[in-house]
């Protein structure tokens, strides 16, 4: 049976061979262990990134001692499961290999070099622009979007920095290292492809075997612990296909269950066990329905609604990374109403752990291949490097039933054209969407959808990033629109969008001790990444909040949550109206890896803003959204659900009834009577509001009363008149702090009650600190709500 002996854990970091060791560990990076041995300052305060940025451009080692401790086998290999990036690897004096790609794993035969006792292991890792320049140097200059080199290393790209992200080049073990011994045969990969149909499950098994000795072998399939198959191995490799009857469908969130079952093969020589795999699976079946230029998924012959998120690495260490880490964010996620993640094209290739939460929760999994924001040489030493990268992570991620479609990266269609690349007449990618890569996808996993890259028009009759065909990226808004043009079009399907604002109040002044702090101070404008961002959110402002710039700092932070919620509202409940013509939208972006004025609903320190919140309420399976149309106003009714909505629409004055089928959209036309300028439309729970732009901001005279309670304080706020709105930030109370809700809007005569957590119990005068409460009236006023 294969033994394995986990190398991780206290390793020695060096500069150079004769340097004194600094405490190492494996998983790890260089700089998370200067960190922890106090060599460098913390690169999220203040400007600290540039302090540090000499850590990337040095080269590093790695050393332990191992020795082969377990029971005699045919075969011993020193196993990498990921090595960031450049790196030489010695055992005993004797080299093993190189490396050049952070997404691949590495195996070298060290049977004989551990026959004699401990020997000791070296990784040396040159710095990655090293790596880099010299590719550039070989292969020429090519194009992209930001100052960094990242194009000419397999690498994760955004570690050189990106309109959210730091500068901080890597280097390390970052993935398990291990010794694996066996005998006989060991299992080398497994391809499971999982569909279902017409109620019977299918599975398309490849398994794939490394040999030391020629045996007459067999691989037994087993179904939740039930032989399904036994199959003899003549070759290396073997295929079946299976009907499977009886089994439960995978299904995403908000259509059923996400029903898993565990797929086991176990490698045999006789009656004597060699290898075993085993991993959760689900039978489900995907397609992208494209008629008319249209982008819609469906799952199991059913069309899905996107409510999507991208994903970036969630820190920028991505060795820090725990199955914990992941749960929590992707359960954040889905509590949001999310139900597709993108892993977006500039980051990593997640862990295991990643992609088995998103097959427990439901949540579709949009993968990108690792290319953004650039032209890349389709040359070696690149070449043959993405092919195998490509290779080993389709076949790595293909048990996963939540990973539904493969993209062939973020932008660069569209960017090559649009930004004028490419005058260098060189080779920069396309081989790699439009051929290598459909063409691995095919071969290795024909139960997912390719994509050739986001946004694309599916070809080049069409400019790439086309409202009227496939993915559609939307960034004319912000960048140079106002969030309101959004409703000037209904594309497709909307594969990026998004807003800015700072992090929470508690991280902004964590991650800058500008005193005084200001909008401009420089801390918090090194803490933006976004050209011009600072402009970009100021122009936001102005037509909503006219003399915004007069306000102080708590009230800017204020009213830029207060828009990215309203930018991404408009956005959202627009495009949802459109169903099923604009077949869903995927937010940019669902977190941060450090702390930033971003687009994010997640900070870089884990807490929500407003925008979280404000996310499960458009994503909620039934909402209603009042909607301008034809020069006049319609009710939406957004029903995702698998049952009818019937009842009466009360809007306005007006009694309606309604039957909006399942999985639908009713547009509902009426006349506006009130002269109050606020139209309230309701039905059951539902509730939607308008508000005219004569509408005049005045005092709500709110009435607050704090309780405390077990675990913390129950915030309770009644309105005398209409309160625009509301926020308690529950991180001014206590950085450890969290509440239930952010904006709320008030009419008349209503009440809430904020639900304020933490580890503790905590004090009702906290509640009194300045600015946890406010509403929009008191921030124009530049002042908290009175308690």
């Amino acid at each position: 049976m294969l033994h394995a002996e986990d190398l991780g854990g206290a390793w020695e970091l060096r500069e150079k061979p004769a340097d004194e060791a600094i405490p190492a560990v494996v998983p790890g990076c260089v700089h998370v262990d200067l960190l922890n041995d106090g060599r460098l300052p913390d690169p999220f305060l203040d400007d600290n990134e540039k302090a540090v940025a000499w850590v990337g451009r040095t080269d590093w080692q790695y050393t332990r001692e191992v020795a082969w401790t377990g029971p005699e086998h045919d075969r011993v290999d020193l196993v990498f499961e990921g090595l960031d990036t450049v790196a030489g690897i010695e055992l005993g004096g004797t080299v093993l290999g190189t490396t050049r790609n952070m997404h691949r794993t590495y195996r070298y035969d060290v049977t004989a070099l551990l026959e004699n006792g401990p020997q000791p292991l070296t990784v040396r890792f040159a710095s990655a622009y090293t790596e880099a320049g010299e590719v550039r140097e070989l292969l020429g200059e090519r194009d992209n979007a930001y100052p960094e080199p990242f194009n000419f290393i397999r690498k994760m790209a955004c570690g050189f920095g990106w309109d959210w992200g730091p500068t901080l080049v890597t280097a390390g073990i970052w993935r398990p290292v291990r010794l694996e011994g066996w005998s006989t045969a060991r299992i080398s990969a497994v391809r499971p492809l999982t569909t279902y149909a017409n109620g019977l499950g299918k599975l398309d098994l490849t398994t794939e075997i490394e040999r030391t000795r020629d045996r007459a072998l067999r691989a037994r399939i087993l179904l939740d612990g039930r032989e399904i198959a036994s199959l003899p191995l003549h070759a290396d490799s073997v295929r079946t296909e299976l009907d499977v009857p009886g089994v439960t469908p995978w299904n995403p969130r908000g259509h059923g269950e996400p029903a898993l079952h565990t797929l086991t093969v176990v490698l045999t020589d006789g009656d004597h066990e060699l290898d075993r795999w085993e991993r959760r699976v689900g039978f489900r079946t995907v397609e992208i329905d494209r008629t008319g230029g249209g982008f819609v998924f469906h799952l199991n012959g059913e069309p899905v609604l996107i409510k999507g998120v991208n994903w970036i690495p969630d820190d920028i260490f991505p060795s820090r990374m725990t199955r914990e880490r992941y749960a929590t964010r992707l359960r954040e996620a889905a509590g949001a109403g999310v139900n597709l993640i993108r892993v977006w094209g500039g980051g990593i290739y997640e862990d295991r752990a990643f992609y088995e939460i998103c097959d427990e929760l439901g949540l579709m999994v949009w993968q990108d291949f690792l290319f953004a924001c650039a032209d890349y040489p389709e040359e070696e030493p690149l070449f043959s490097e993405v092919v195998a990268e490509a290779r080993e992570n389709v076949t790595r991620l293909s048990p996963h039933p939540s990973l539904i479609t493969w993209s062939g990266n973020n932008e660069n269609l569209w960017l090559h054209g649009a930004m004028g690349w490419g005058g260098h007449g060189r080779s920069w990618g396309e081989r790699y969407y439009l051929e290598v890569l459909p063409e691995i996808v095919a071969e290795l996993d024909p139960s997912r959808v390719y994509q050739a890259g986001s946004p694309w028009s599916g070809s080049w009759e069409h400019e790439p990033n086309s409202v009227d065909h496939g993915t559609f990226h939307s960034w004319e808004v912000w960048n140079r629109e106002p969030y309101t043009n959004y409703r000037n079009s209904a594309p497709r399907f909307v594969a990026e969008y998004g807003w800015q604002a700072p992090p929470a109040w508690t991280t902004l002044r964590e991650s800058v001790s500008d005193d005084p702090i200001r909008p401009d101070s420089p801390g918090v404008l090194h803490h933006q990444k976004a050209e011009d961002g600072n402009g970009k959110l100021a122009r936001g402002l102005a037509p909503h909040f006219p003399g915004f710039e007069a306000l102080g700092v708590e009230a800017w932070h204020y009213l830029t949550q207060l828009n990215q919620v309203r930018a991404v509202r408009t956005g959202v409940e627009h495009w949802r109206s459109h169903w099923p013509h604009t077949g869903g939208a995927i937010l940019w972006q669902l977190n941060d890896l450090w702390p930033v004025t971003s687009w994010a609903a997640i900070d870089g320190a884990g807490r929500y803003k407003p925008l979280y919140f404000a996310l499960g309420e458009m994503n909620a399976s039934r909402a209603l959204t009042i909607q301008p149309r034809d020069g006049g106003l319609v009710v939406a009714v957004l029903n995702d659900t698998a049952f009818s909505w019937d009842g009466t629409l009360l809007v306005d004055g007006h009694d309606i009834p309604v039957s909006v089928a399942p999985r639908s959209v009713s547009l509902v036309p009426f006349t506006v009577s009130s002269s109050a300028g606020v139209v309230v439309a309701r039905l059951d729970d539902a509730r939607a509001l308008w508000f005219s732009s004569s509408v005049p901001l005045e005092n709500p005279r709110l009435t607050v009363d704090v309780e405390a309670v077990p675990g913390g304080l129950d915030v309770h706020v009644r309105a005398a008149g209409l309160a625009r709105d509301i926020l308690l930030q529950a991180d001014r109370i206590h950085p450890r702090a969290t509440v239930d809700r952010g904006f709320v809007t008030l009419l008349p005569g209503e009440s809430v009650v904020f639900h304020v957590r933490a580890p503790f119990d905590l004090d009702p005068a906290l509640a009194k600190v300045p600015w946890v409460l406010t509403d929009l009236f008191s921030a124009l006023e530049d002042r908290c709500v009175p308690l």
